[in-house]
């Protein structure tokens, strides 16, 4: 039996949330915060960070802004589902579609740590590792949850000759952000949809494009 557009996408979307979460909360029981993995080099580590911001660990500012930002997140998600099961019904390409899904995977992944993240787990401290279903409560209340971040890419990593201009003798790291899977799925999703799709939004109406 063939699965029909919207099957493919939710099987698309429910698969790689669960490696995002899998991977999430094996980092979250197994290695403590600022703990570091080798996995070609230097080049490329597992390094275990938590933020309360936005992708790739910026800020949204003190306890008010994090609120904000959850909600935010949980009201863009519900967007962006009304809006997929709109293309899926105007019959929009398939390129699309994923593209557009990537970026729900991101948001929703990011979201449950928010939302679940501070009830299920023990705070992460530079010497313990967090355990699951503490006996004396998570480390935050519903909604407040930490973003767990792991993939690391200090490609450049030297420090600089003492004749360089203003930074010269200072440590030089290339790319310094840490992000997760789910920041990777809004990244691809957003620079695909930028260089693929763009005649496909341009258009008057989807089936322009189709």
């Amino acid at each position: 039996m063939q699965l029909s557009k919207g099957k493919k996408i939710t099987i698309l979307i429910v698969a790689i949330l669960l490696i995002d979460q899998i991977v999430k909360i094996w980092i979250k029981t197994h290695m403590t915060l600022g703990e570091s993995i080798p996995v070609f080099g230097n080049w490329f580590q597992i390094y275990f960070i938590e933020n309360n911001g936005m992708a790739f660990g910026m800020q949204f500012g003190g306890t008010m802004g994090k609120l904000v930002l959850s909600l935010f997140r949980i009201a863009l998600a519900g967007f962006i589902v009304y809006y997929i099961n709109k293309l899926i019904k105007s019959g929009a390409p398939a390129g699309v579609l994923v593209g557009v899904s990537l970026i729900l995977v991101g948001a929703i992944g990011n979201i449950f740590d928010s939302l679940f993240y501070g009830l299920l787990f023990s705070e992460s401290t530079f010497t313990e590792v967090a355990t699951t279903l503490p006996a004396g409560g998570g480390y935050a209340p519903f909604l407040f949850g930490r973003v767990v971040d792991m993939l690391y890419f200090p490609i450049i990593d030297t420090t600089l000759p003492d004749w360089f201009p203003v930074w010269g003798g200072e440590k030089f790291v290339f790319f310094r952000p840490i992000f997760n899977i789910a920041d990777s799925c809004i990244t691809i999703g957003v620079i695909y949809m930028m260089l693929f799709e763009r005649k496909f939004f341009t258009s008057t109406s989807p089936s322009a494009s189709a």
